[in-house]
């Protein structure tokens, strides 16, 4: 079975992706981190994130930078939102995804194309949602564990920023795919949002 999670940053699409794995016993890949990957690489490059050629050339990044801890930082993430937008990146990175979903067995993918592009055809589909404020929180808090020295208000604007982004670019744009089930998480407890999205792929699953 291929379960694709999709939702916009600090929606709980992470969390989630990772318990269905767990639960099923099947294998899970966080594709936004490969954007974040790139994005990195091409800090690393010295080069402009809004630069296709050079977002391209950064798509060849090792391996073991999926390994950096700087991956999670929120200036990372918001280079990734733009090198995201690049159409050869996109499709530089297809091919991973794409092999990753298909694996015997079946797989769990969360990001933001996952449903529409990458696998359409997944039997369990899910488009994680939450407010601003509610994701802002969230992520407001994991900065400050982390000791990154950022405020509420800034981490809220970058969110409304990326999500204008993410919905408006023009290559596989983050849209809720048709047959996916809508998942609001604003209020809900990680055990709670966890529960339902097992619930509802159980049910798809015909058990």
């Amino acid at each position: 079975m291929i379960i694709a999670v999709d939702g916009p940053t600090a929606s709980g699409k992470g969390t989630i992706a990772k318990a269905l794995a767990a639960h099923f016993g099947l294998p899970h890949l966080d594709t936004g981190l490969l954007y974040r990957a790139v994005a990195r690489q091409v800090l690393l490059n010295l080069g402009d994130p809004d630069s296709e050629a050079d977002a391209l050339a950064a798509c060849a990044f090792p391996d073991s930078l999926l390994a950096d801890p700087e991956l999670r930082s929120e200036e990372v993430g918001g280079f990734a939102s733009q090198v995201s937008v690049h159409p050869a990146v996109r499709q530089a990175l297809y091919q991973r995804q794409r092999a990753f979903a298909l694996q015997a067995g079946g797989a769990v993918l969360d990001g933001r194309d996952i449903g529409t592009v990458i696998a359409p055809e997944a039997e369990a589909k899910l488009f994680v949602i939450a407010s601003v404020p509610a994701r802002a929180e969230r992520r407001f808090h994991e900065m400050q564990e982390a000791g990154r020295p950022v405020t509420l208000a800034d981490i809220a604007a970058d969110m409304e920023l990326r999500d204008l982004r993410d919905a408006t670019r023009s290559a596989a744009p983050l849209v809720q795919a048709e047959d996916a089930v809508v998942l609001d998480t604003s209020l809900l407890s990680p055990g709670e949002a966890i529960a339902r999205a097992i619930a509802f792929v159980e049910l798809k699953a015909g058990k």
